[in-house]
């Protein structure tokens, strides 16, 4: 009776974690595949000089609310960081949390893509949160223009925002919302001690395929 508990204890523990590996493998999936999906369009995207100057950006696929009675919004995507070399690092997991993104009628969810331009950006999520608006400046991103028509205000931001549904691709205004770092995600999939710092300074090596995949469309997308 031992014997089948313990093993009964194994099975559930393994399926929790099979369970825990799929729900990271698919946010990793889609993170890549909205990133794709922009870099690829051909009307609007991203203009890559703003890309290529970024010192992080994260993508968070499928934003939904979180409620019936609150306009509240959730989601969980990736997040990587401009290493001292010019490489992109490991993609750390993080999670969005708003109430002031804004849907049209008969949307229930958008993807969101965030270009984070200053090093304080940066230091501020690597210690766990940052918040848009409060910990720093966010403007909504210019999309198909050349960087000599963009005004002053984006350039300015500390960090460009962007929201896409249903195809239609733009920039937005997103001043409190919230993004932590997944630390319980980022220690399934990399191990205990995968701090974001850890995590940005390149000290992963083992490395997900699904986790390089995104990694690897940023140094194609911001290649010269």
């Amino acid at each position: 009776m031992r014997r089948a508990a313990i093993l009964i204890a194994v099975i559930l523990c393994a399926a929790t974690a099979a369970h825990a590996g799929g729900a990271e493998q698919t946010y990793a999936q889609d993170a890549a595949r909205v990133l794709k999906a922009v870099m690829t369009a051909p009307d609007k995207t991203i203009l890559k000089d703003l890309l290529r100057e970024a010192q992080a950006v994260a993508v968070v696929p499928e934003i939904v609310k979180t409620g019936l009675m609150l306009d509240g919004r959730y989601g969980t995507g990736l997040i990587s960081v401009k290493m001292r070399d010019g490489h992109w690092s490991a993609p750390s997991f993080l999670s969005l949390t708003s109430g002031g993104i804004g849907f049209q009628a008969g949307i229930s969810s958008t993807d969101v893509i965030l270009v984070l331009r200053t090093e304080r950006g940066v230091e501020t999520i690597a210690h766990g949160k940052l918040t848009l608006g409060a910990d720093a400046s966010v403007a909504a991103g210019p999309v198909d223009r050349s960087t000599q028509a963009i005004p002053d205000a984006p350039l300015k931001a500390e960090i460009l925002s962007y929201t896409r549904a249903h195809g239609l691709f733009v920039g937005a205004a997103l001043d409190g919302t919230a993004l932590t770092i997944d630390n319980d995600a980022n220690q399934a999939v990399y191990g205990q001690g995968a701090t974001p710092r850890h995590i940005f300074d390149g000290g992963v090596h083992d490395v997900p395929t699904v986790m390089a995949d995104f990694r690897d469309r940023l140094e194609e997308y911001t290649a010269p």
